[in-house]
């Protein structure tokens, strides 16, 4: 566990980049800390590993001040992570991943090995142990930061803008593995970010930062989009931020009908004779695409769906495991207006209309807003 008890930090011209801070960070928990540029964000992590000395107050590491430790035996027992990956130019990827547990004396062999084992964890290929930094990529030499600041398995883990400097499709698949390694690894994860999405997606707590070094509100995800302490707050989360809310909401519940499904054997009469305006068609199970009864009225009534040209289904929504955010994105991009739920092995168990979903999100978000108003969320 981290703890900030009423921490400042006040440089010799006056300025406040942290503000009389009080923050936990629950242990095997990931905070987050969101908040525009120069807002105190980084300064506050580094203040956890001493790389920025505090002016008032405490920063505790499990109960233990961190002033009263030797800094460069703290920073050894805390895994740090940066924007740009600070990877050793002139070491190989095992070398840089082992730097950690060498200076706490391991033996060069047995933090090589451990070296190898996080390659793995990481999800990058062994025989990239030996090459050097500058023949990765920028997602690969992200991933090596990571992995070093794991090598000595410290419980705790500061990750300064980890994902920043790559591009968006490497960045949600490292903010994925994140979430992965954490499901696994349990570390106590104190993260910056100045990306509300980021913030939203990868953390058990987000703490929102107003300029000047103040905190403005801390929660959960679900707290922060759903119940705003005020204008501030609802501004930076966005306007969208009803939409992105239904993220934490489970499709599980979502009713489902069987109306419209038929399979490519069934013939356009008996499409027809359902008096549904569009037409689901599967084969084996599986969609094949939407007709609509405008679609079916130039065939004749014996011949079979399979034949009829159709529309594409948009996508799916897995319906034991997705959001209903998934379910409301499938039916705006379905040309039916419709959302198609499948199972786990991708076969169509049914459609909800636009108004099933708005029953469901609206019930979703009565539950919901009650658990918000109950959170606990830190004053300004």
């Amino acid at each position: 566990m981290i703890t900030f008890e009423r921490v400042t930090k006040r440089y010799p011209d006056g300025t406040v980049a942290v503000d009389a801070l009080d923050l936990e960070v629950p242990a095997g928990k990931t905070v987050v800390l969101v908040g525009p540029s120069g807002c105190g964000k980084t300064t506050t992590l580094r203040m956890v590993n001493r790389l920025v000395e505090l002016t008032e107050g405490r920063v505790l590491i499990d109960g233990t001040d961190v002033r009263q430790q030797n800094p460069a035996r703290l920073r050894r027992g805390i895994g740090y992570v940066i924007q740009h990956t600070g990877l050793f130019p002139h070491r190989t990827v095992e070398d840089n991943i082992a730097t950690v547990p060498v200076l706490t004396g391991w033996r060069r062999a047995k933090a090589r090995a451990r070296a190898r084992e996080l390659l793995t964890l990481v999800e990058l290929e062994p025989a990239l142990a030996s090459r050097y930094p500058y023949q990765l990529s920028g997602g690969q030499q992200q991933r090596v930061g990571v992995a070093r600041a794991l090598a000595a398995d410290p419980p705790v883990l500061l990750m300064d803008e980890p994902f920043s400097a790559v591009d968006a499709v490497v960045r949600a698949a490292l903010q994925d593995q994140l979430i992965a390694l954490q499901t696994e690894l349990h570390k106590t994860i104190l993260l910056v970010t100045h990306d509300i999405e980021e913030a939203i997606k990868v953390g058990d707590l987000v703490a929102l930062y107003r300029p000047h070094g103040r905190l403005a509100q801390v929660g959960t995800p679900e707290q922060l989009l759903g119940a705003p302490v005020d204008d501030y707050v609802a501004g930076f989360v966005g306007f969208d931020r009803g939409i992105r809310r239904l993220s934490f909401f489970p499709a599980a519940g979502l009713p489902l009908t069987s109306g419209p499904v038929l399979g490519a054997d069934a013939t356009v009469a008996k499409a027809q004779a359902t008096g549904e305006p569009w037409i689901l068609i599967v084969h084996d199970g599986r969609p094949q695409g939407w007709v609509s009864s405008a679609g079916l009225a130039g065939h004749p009534g014996d011949t079979p769906l399979d034949q009829v040209p159709t529309d594409a289904i948009g996508h799916t929504f897995t319906a034991g495991t997705d959001s209903l955010r998934a379910a409301l994105d499938a039916a705006v991009l379905s040309p039916a207006g419709q959302a198609v739920g499948v199972d786990d092995d991708g076969r169509v168990v049914g459609t909800a209309t636009f108004d099933q979903l708005r029953t469901a999100i609206q019930a979703a978000d009565q539950a919901g807003g009650r658990d918000a108003a109950g959170g606990e969320d830190q004053p300004p």
